[in-house]
């Protein structure tokens, strides 16, 4: 039987299990506190984003991913008629990111934490910071008894980093370009980022901060960081759709608006800090 872990977000016992070297979340018990919540799985699954943003995951982390079935899949989200169940996902694409389990313990939907962070965002942006927050908690804890290291922040900001990365790669850069020409774009790419959550460029931030050590990320508030990783796998999606970049950051600067209005409205969020 896996390892089993509990953390609580917002009322609800959410368990957390050690699957393949990694921490899986029960989206089942995510759903706990919402309306609705035994089908919210699949309507998530339903959505065109969510599709394209596990595919990626499993293309960055799962060799024996089944792309022609995805792209199948892909095709067909959006679509009325279109429905998907974790069972026919797992089955149909060989899956890993997200497992069903049955039986007495632990049985459930569960994800990869990064899958399952973005799942919360889709749930409520409020209610993935208090996710973040707790799993934060655990992880700490468990560091204090093992007396290890551990960086949050790195962690959660691995697979998108990865998936923006690796969607310039593939869609933006030309196989001619020599290294500066790449390091240049993708530079361009994350001030584009800073454009649409700070309205500025790092190198304005930095002339205008000249005292201050690091870049303009490092003095981020939580809320901020929260949304700049949500940004990072949207504007990945919205590369893979060819959507030049000057589209791209019009729809990030409004997604970055509203997130950012969400979180500093939602008197839950101030608990946290």
């Amino acid at each position: 039987m896996a390892k089993k872990k509990t953390i609580i977000v917002k009322g609800s016992e959410i368990t957390i299990i050690e699957h393949k070297n990694s921490d899986f979340i029960s989206l089942t018990d995510m759903v706990k506190g919402f309306e609705d919540g035994h089908s919210l799985i699949e309507k998530w699954l339903r959505n065109k984003n969510t599709i394209e943003f596990i595919g990626i995951w499993e293309e960055i982390n799962n060799p024996n991913f089944n792309y022609p079935e995805f792209e199948g899949i892909k095709n067909e989200a959006g679509l009325n008629r279109f429905t998907l169940s974790v069972k026919k996902w797992i089955e149909k694409t060989h899956a890993i990111g997200i497992i069903a389990k049955a039986g007495r313990y632990n049985s459930g939907t569960f994800a990869d934490k990064d899958i399952a962070f973005e799942f919360g965002s889709w749930l409520s942006p409020g209610f993935k910071m208090y996710l973040i927050k707790e799993f934060q908690r655990l992880k700490e804890d468990e560091n204090d008894r093992l007396k290890l290291g551990w960086s949050f922040q790195r962690t959660l900001a691995k697979v998108n980093y990865k998936i923006h990365t690796d969607a310039i790669k593939e869609k933006l850069i030309p196989p001619e370009l020599n290294k500066s020409q790449i390091n240049f774009l993708y530079a361009n790419e994350a001030d584009m980022l800073n454009m649409a959550l700070f309205g500025k460029t790092a190198l304005e931030w930095r002339t205008e901060n000249p005292d201050l050590q690091g870049n303009i990320r490092d003095y981020a508030t939580i809320e901020q960081l929260v949304v700049l990783s949500n940004l990072e796998s949207i504007n990945a999606m919205l590369i893979h759709q060819n959507l030049p970049q000057s589209q791209r950051l019009i729809q990030l600067n409004q997604m970055a608006i509203t997130q950012m209005n969400s979180l500093l409205s939602n008197t839950n969020v101030k608990k946290l800090k």
